[in-house]
């Protein structure tokens, strides 16, 4: 498989780069933007930014695997996030989790990113939202949601197309 980098992201990457002293510390940089035009970070896509960089690839997959914000495969059309740090389990977010995975048919003891079936749904125990006062906290892609009550889990669902 190719990897077909538009003119757009090419034009974004040198400009992330320039801001550095050393190519290597726009790595994290990199990855943010091709995770959010690609929607994940590929092989190929981990590989060219290593070129780019001038690392090897390790370099780049050592990044990728540890900040649980990079994903290696595909999400599905709505991320959904449930934030599962102390204040939001006090507030109910693993419930919250085993509601909307139950919902969706996926695995409530799985933290990682798990996809629906008709892949338009993965769901993503995460770590701090930054709204423990308002616990439990999810987030449906970009749009974040505060004190989320089961029912308003099926609501925040329902409504994406």
């Amino acid at each position: 498989m190719s990897l077909e980098i538009p003119q757009s992201l090419l034009a974004e990457v040198d400009e992330l780069i320039s801001h550095y002293p050393q190519k290597r510390s726009a790595s994290l940089m990199l990855l943010h933007a091709f995770q959010e035009h690609f929607g994940y970070l590929s092989k190929e896509a981990i590989e060219w930014i290593a070129t780019k960089l001038e690392l090897k690839p390790i370099n780049i997959y050592e990044l990728v695997t540890f900040y649980p914000m990079f994903r290696q495969e595909p999400p599905g059309k709505h991320v959904i996030k449930v934030c599962r740090t102390l204040s939001c389990a006090l507030g109910g977010s693993g419930k919250l989790h085993q509601h909307v995975c139950s919902k969706l048919g996926l695995d409530p003891t799985m933290h990682g990113l798990q996809t629906s079936k008709d892949g338009k749904f993965s769901v993503e125990f995460v770590e701090c939202l930054a709204s423990c006062g308002t616990a439990p906290v999810m987030m449906c892609n970009e749009d974040f949601h505060q004190s989320v009550s089961h029912e308003k889990a099926d609501q925040i669902m329902d409504q994406c197309s």
